[in-house]
């Protein structure tokens, strides 16, 4: 019997598990492109994810968990093994102490502090996925970023569940520990705020979520901006050099400067199309394709290469084989 269905056998027999073949993966992206995962699986409890990974790891098949689809990208060909989603996404709080399952959205999140007056996550408004997702890249925005508030993370290891504190988490500009350790898995995360008026909050909330809207309207099929920021003391100094001083934010500097000094806006490769009004916006413009989208990010990278010598990287992740 083949492993894909040894493991179908099992996964279908575990409670809490909901189970489907030949699933198309583009369903679960904000991009609308992919194929079909071989098994797409989504758990609602952490005992579910557990048996689940167990399972698909005793059939030998590959696993990618994927939260909310906002920041991936799936091949063409699809997702050869199981692809499994955590959907469980209570949130709780007591005092100033907030916890959140990590299938929660984290624009949930963030309503949820912000309307019982609970500082600290409400500059993260708009962001869209889920509570593991963020945690995993690091989310943030206007000089802030969830790891600021991070206490404790729990989380799957293969084996058993652990936790570890924020130190541990190992947190950097959109990085964590979990980028380097693929078979942990997010299960909830421990946050600590701080009391505040919550009208103020409101109006920081609203006006974020105002202004991402205006950038990345919710009906784009965009994954947000595509390229992480730069560090500036990270630069190649003949870069670093180039770059104006009013651009600098936070010790940042945007990828879209880059991009937009060689020419990014209204680049096209097929179906997939840089914005015409920011340079780190690329968006599914008309039935593209994941080859499209790579073709388009590949041209981007080697442009800036080869007139900064640095290369960018990208905030997506990857599921599926690409040439």
């Amino acid at each position: 019997m083949p492993t894909a269905q040894q493991a179908q056998a099992r996964l279908a027999e575990i409670p809490g598990l909901a189970l489907s073949a030949r699933f198309p993966l583009a369903r679960c992206t904000r991009f609308a492109i992919g194929g079909e995962a071989d098994l797409y699986a989504e758990a609602g409890s952490a005992d579910a994810l557990a048996a689940a990974l167990t399972a698909a790891r005793d059939s030998s098949i590959d696993i990618a968990v994927i939260g909310d689809g906002t920041n991936l990208v799936v091949s063409d060909d699809g997702f050869r093994g199981l692809a499994l989603r955590y959907r469980a996404g209570r949130i709780a709080c007591a005092g100033n102490s907030v916890s959140a399952d990590a299938g929660a959205s984290l624009d949930a999140l963030v309503d949820f502090t912000v309307e019982r007056g609970l500082e600290g996550l409400e500059t993260l408004a708009g962001i869209p996925g889920s509570v593991g997702g963020a945690v995993y890249g690091n989310a943030g925005a206007y000089g802030h970023s969830i790891s600021e508030r991070i206490a404790s993370i729990r989380f799957f290891d293969g084996s058993q569940v652990r936790t570890l504190d924020n130190s541990d988490c190992r947190f950097r500009y959109r990085e964590s520990v979990f980028k380097s350790h693929k078979q942990w898995v997010i299960l909830a995360a421990e946050l600590r705020l701080d009391p505040a008026d919550k009208a103020a909050l409101r109006r920081i909330a609203g006006g974020i979520v105002e202004a991402r809207n205006r950038k990345f309207p919710p009906t784009l099929q965009c994954a947000g901006s595509i390229f992480k920021n730069l560090l500036l003391p990270d630069l190649p100094a003949g870069a670093a050099a180039q770059v104006p001083a009013s651009t600098v934010r936070e010790g940042k500097v945007p990828a879209a400067w880059f991009l937009d000094v060689v020419g990014a806006k209204g680049a096209q490769r097929g179906g997939i199309r840089v914005a015409d009004y920011h340079a780190n916006l690329i968006y599914n413009a008309d039935g593209g394709s994941a080859a499209d989208l790579c073709a388009l990010i590949g041209e981007l990278k080697a442009r800036v290469l080869e007139r900064f010598g640095l290369e960018l990287e990208e905030e997506v992740q990857y599921v599926g084989r690409f040439a």
